[in-house]
C-alpha cells in the first residue's frame, strides 16, 4: 500500500478551474464512476435503462463547467496531487439533486424541507485508480466544507456509510464517503436511517460550524 497523501502534496479546485480531461482521468474508463458521471440523483427514471453514457457524460460536462474558469456554478471539486488530477467530490445545492427527494435515506425520522436550496449535499467521491488507499476522501470531504460555506450554503449534508475494521467494503459502496472522513470534518451525525448509512450534517449559522 502507498503512503498517505500529504497535505502540502495536494490542491483541491473547484471543477470549473480543472480541464474536462483531468476530470475524465479522475473517472476513467472502467469503474461504475466511469459509467455513473454523478448522474444517480439527477437522470430522470432509471439510470442504466432511461439515459446512455454519452448523455450522463454531456451532462456531467454540462455540469461542472470544467475550463471555464468564470462559471457562475460548477457541481464539484477535483483534488491535485502535485500536478496529477486524483480525486472528485460532488457538492452542490441539495435541491440539484432531484432524485434525494424520493430517496428515503436523507428524509427518514426528519421534518425538513425538501425544497431549502440553502443546504448543500455531498453525494460523491471518485479516486482515480492508481491513488486509492491512502487517505484522499478525508481532505476532499474538508475541502467540501468551506466550498460551501463560502457560496452561501447555510448547511451541508452528506450521507456516509459505516465502515466496519476487518470487513471490507466495495469502492462502489463508498462513494458516498465514510462517516469517519465527515467526522474529521467537522459533521455531526443527525440520524442513522439504514444498519450502514447515517446523515451528517454542519450547519453554518451559528450552530456547528467545525474548528
Amino acid at each position: 500500500m502507498s503512503e498517505p497523501f500529504r497535505d502540502e502534496q495536494l490542491s483541491v479546485v473547484p471543477a470549473n478551474e480543472a480541464s474536462w480531461e483531468d476530470l475524465a482521468a479522475v473517472f476513467g474508463t472502467a469503474d461504475y464512476a466511469s459509467q455513473c458521471r454523478c448522474q444517480r440523483f439527477k437522470v430522470r427514471g432509471w439510470i442504466w435503462r432511461d439515459s446512455t453514457l454519452e448523455e450522463r457524460t454531456g451532462m456531467q460536462q454540462e455540469q461542472t463547467a470544467c475550463g471555464e474558469p468564470d462559471a457562475e456554478a460548477t457541481s464539484g471539486l477535483v483534488a491535485y496531487c502535485e500536478d496529477e488530477p486524483v480525486g472528485w467530490v460532488a457538492v452542490e445545492p441539495r435541491t440539484a439533486y432531484p432524485k434525494l427527494r424520493t430517496t428515503r435515506i436523507p428524509w427518514t425520522g426528519r421534518d425538513e424541507d425538501k425544497d431549502d436550496d440553502g443546504v448543500w449535499a455531498v453525494t460523491c467521491f471518485v479516486v482515480r485508480k492508481g491513488y486509492r488507499g491512502r487517505g484522499l476522501m478525508y481532505p476532499l470531504a474538508r475541502a467540501t466544507v468551506d466550498f460551501a460555506r463560502e457560496r452561501g450554503a447555510r448547511a451541508l449534508e452528506a450521507y456516509p456509510m459505516i465502515t466496519q475494521p476487518g470487513k471490507e467494503i466495495t469502492w462502489g459502496e463508498l462513494h458516498v464517503g465514510a462517516r469517519q472522513a465527515f467526522e474529521e470534518a467537522g459533521f455531526v451525525q443527525v440520524s442513522h436511517p439504514t444498519l450502514r448509512r447515517v446523515v451528517m450534517r454542519v450547519d453554518f449559522d451559528g450552530g456547528d460550524e467545525p474548528d
